[in-house]
């Protein structure tokens, strides 16, 4: 590990992440993907350390970590097993978002929080095909029925499909035509009326196991209703904009890990490599260093910005109807300059970077999911482009 890790991902003697658990965790990951098996022994050891309440507030048996200090414990994660990490993030940020919610006095979720203390693990079932406006819109159908409401719809990328008691899904109830209604809901494992379909054959971040969720009128009655609010922007209130600083700010954090690894192997190959052309190894070849030196440079813009920002969140500061454009634009050159890093990583590691035992081949696939994550590039450009002309983010565009 170079000196730069040892600085930016310290080695911690906290028993929630200890050296030999994520020793053992970057062992695992190869064979996860391999097999394309779900993280079980991973998972088990976080349960058991306590890794999986670190936002749950002390009073209620956790750790009471913030934000800032959860996703740091998530960049050391993603560093020696993104995969394992990018799953776990899906119950972290729930637990993140009621204990913020408590903090602020609200309660409407502290019935979550006693759950998680319990042994209780929440995942995230929110995407959906034809839909690329993550949360704030749905295909899934929501109708209102006496105590509670019934969810239809398709869930993608349902995270955690192995091992979770909630699965945290929206919905759209849009029985008011003119006022459409989002229903963020917490559906418990045994509900009946849905199934779940193996799908998960991927390429990247093999080992969190999403398969997808079929609703079929699936019940869940009101007191796991954690939401009912507008269509659209108009709808983020600060459950809302939880998921996207919780959700968004891990995601960015694990793949700046996963980058900060792809450059320590990288850096180590190079100083031993040899060419018949060179006398020295090929860290003195200066199409290298050009190519180590961009790595350098993307890498390092990364970390100023999801710090401050994840520190803002946690410390209160008021950035009002900015928060989700600065939110996404941490997230987005996170993902975007980790997937530029690990690019050159292959593409100097030459060929021996396409063999599984290089390591660099999976780094490479697992790189690449992080610009697929909500929010993508486009939704990205629109509502940062939108906050910034002072235009609705629900105004749709006219031509002509």
């Amino acid at each position: 590990m170079s000196s730069s890790t040892v600085r930016d991902l310290p080695l911690s003697r906290d028993r929630h992440l200890t050296d030999d658990m994520l020793a053992r965790f970057a062992e695992r990951a190869p064979q996860y993907d391999l097999e394309n098996r779900f993280f079980t022994e991973d998972f088990e050891e976080l349960r058991t350390s306590g890794y999986l309440l670190l936002a749950v507030p002390k009073e209620l048996g956790g750790s009471g970590y913030s934000l800032a200090e959860v996703v740091r414990e998530q960049r050391r994660l993603g560093y020696h097993a993104p995969s394992t990490a990018l799953a776990v993030n899906m119950h972290v940020y729930w637990t993140g978002i009621a204990s913020d919610l408590l903090r602020s006095g609200d309660t409407s979720l502290k019935w979550l929080l006693q759950e998680a203390a319990r042994g209780a693990v929440f995942a995230a079932g929110h995407a959906e095909a034809g839909n690329d406006i993550p949360v704030l819109l749905s295909t899934t159908k929501a109708e209102r029925v006496a105590g509670g409401y019934r969810f239809t719809g398709r869930k993608c990328f349902g995270s955690l499909t192995p091992v979770w008691t909630y699965l945290g899904i929206h919905g759209i109830d849009a029985s008011n035509a003119t006022a459409p209604k989002i229903v963020h809901a917490f559906m418990p494992r045994d509900t009946e009326g849905y199934r779940i379909e193996e799908t998960w054959d991927v390429l990247g971040m093999r080992a969190t196991r999403s398969d997808d969720t079929i609703l079929d009128g699936a019940f869940v009655p009101d007191r796991y209703i954690a939401r009912v609010v507008p269509a659209g922007a108009a709808g983020v209130d600060q459950f809302v904009l939880g998921i996207f600083a919780w959700a968004l700010l891990g995601f960015g954090n694990i793949y700046y890990g996963l980058a900060r690894r792809a450059l320590d192997v990288t850096l180590a190959s190079i100083k031993s490599k040899r060419s018949i052309a060179l006398s020295r190894s090929m860290a003195y070849h200066p199409e290298v260093q050009h190519r180590v030196a961009e790595m350098g440079l993307a890498i390092e813009s990364i970390e100023p910005l999801l710090e401050r920002i994840a520190d803002d969140w946690s410390s209160g500061v008021d950035h009002g109807a900015n928060w989700p454009a600065k939110i996404l634009t941490a997230k987005y050159h996170a993902v975007e300059n980790a997937w530029r890093v690990v690019d050159l990583a292959l593409e100097v590691s030459g060929g021996y970077g396409i063999f599984r035992k290089s390591g660099v081949e999976q780094m490479f696939r697992d790189a690449r999911l992080g610009r697929i994550h909500p929010g993508n590039s486009m939704f990205t450009h629109e509502l940062v482009g939108k906050t910034l002309l002072g235009i609705n983010p629900d105004e749709m565009p006219r031509w002509g």
